[in-house]
């Protein structure tokens, strides 16, 4: 099972220099994968939870390109209604060129009401627009020349090279829980991506329905690749309350055992959690993973 970071790449510490911090904690403590996160317009929904300043994924994949050596890179998620398929597709193509096929590309259909209307997106049509910009992307990155025609985005005889490394494309994990995230996983996933688990959920729930899904598309089971938060405390937390990678550092690697035995494929580790304090300083965070990277190489 792979294991990597998200670079909390938004908040009063994303700065250029902490940004290569991460870049040095997930390649230097061994970790597989570094992963960014996806918004444009800092609006107040979206401050709450991520406030600025805000790198945005493009921009910041590319580098991160460029710096890393030999980790996956990837989006924890890119909000799919928010730009236009072919710039989406484009994009993506560079950055899996540039990195030498290291390019996984997480999505979402999204959740900031107000980041929307900034945007001029319609927020109560985000799944349908997620689903069929999801089908030209994967035809922009699997044909030469591509030609669509939807409800939403049409184009005719695009030239689509440089086409990715990757063969047929970048694996792509979508995120969320709902019904229709679970027939989009059936539908385009290489892997289902949710985040912030309690065991028991994901156990009886959760991969019982990514199960159903998949069966009734008649696919294969995709990979879960979940993405928890992290979070170790002094003292054991009590575990009817805990979400995954919350409590002592034995019970953070209790449940990377616990998703390891599930199968799963790929493990974010989240140092963001409900509050903003977290974005004050990276430091803590770096000290744990250390703690967590030291441990997994003793086993």
């Amino acid at each position: 099972m792979k294991i990597g970071l998200n670079l909390i790449n938004f908040g009063p510490a994303a700065t250029p220099a902490n940004l290569r911090g991460w870049v040095d904690a997930a390649e230097g403590l061994g970790f597989d994968s570094l992963f960014t996160s996806d918004h444009i317009a800092t609006t107040p929904d979206v401050a709450g939870r991520y406030p600025a300043p805000f790198y945005e994924p493009f921009s910041t994949l590319g580098w991160l390109a460029g710096v890393t050596k030999r980790v996956n890179i990837g989006t924890t998620v890119m909000i799919v209604p928010y730009r236009s398929p072919l710039e989406t597709a484009r994009a993506m193509a560079d950055i899996d060129q540039l990195s030498g096929g290291r390019l996984i590309f997480g999505v979402g259909s999204g959740w900031a009401s107000q980041e929307f209307d900034a945007l001029g997106v319609p927020f109560h049509q985000r799944g349908a627009i997620t689903d069929e910009y999801l089908e030209a992307i994967v035809a922009l990155w699997t044909q030469d020349t591509a030609s669509f025609d939807g409800q939403f985005v049409s184009f005719d005889s695009v030239s689509t090279a440089p086409r990715p490394v990757q063969i047929p494309h970048p694996p792509i994990w979508v995120g969320g829980s709902s019904p229709a995230a679970f027939r989009r996983v059936a539908r385009f996933g290489h892997a289902w991506h949710p985040i912030r688990l309690r065991s028991s959920w994901l156990t009886t729930k959760g991969i019982p329905r990514l199960r159903e899904a998949a069966e009734q598309a008649r696919r294969a089971m995709p990979a879960i690749c979940p993405r928890i938060g992290f979070r170790l405390t002094e003292a054991p937390m009590a575990e009817d309350s805990r979400l995954m990678g919350e409590g002592t550092l034995e019970q953070v690697l209790g449940d990377l055992a616990e998703l390891e035995a599930l199968e799963c494929e790929h493990v974010i580790l989240d140092t963001s959690y409900e509050t903003t304090d977290h974005t004050l300083d990276p430091q803590g965070a770096w000290r744990d993973l250390e703690l967590v990277a030291l441990a997994l190489s003793r086993h």
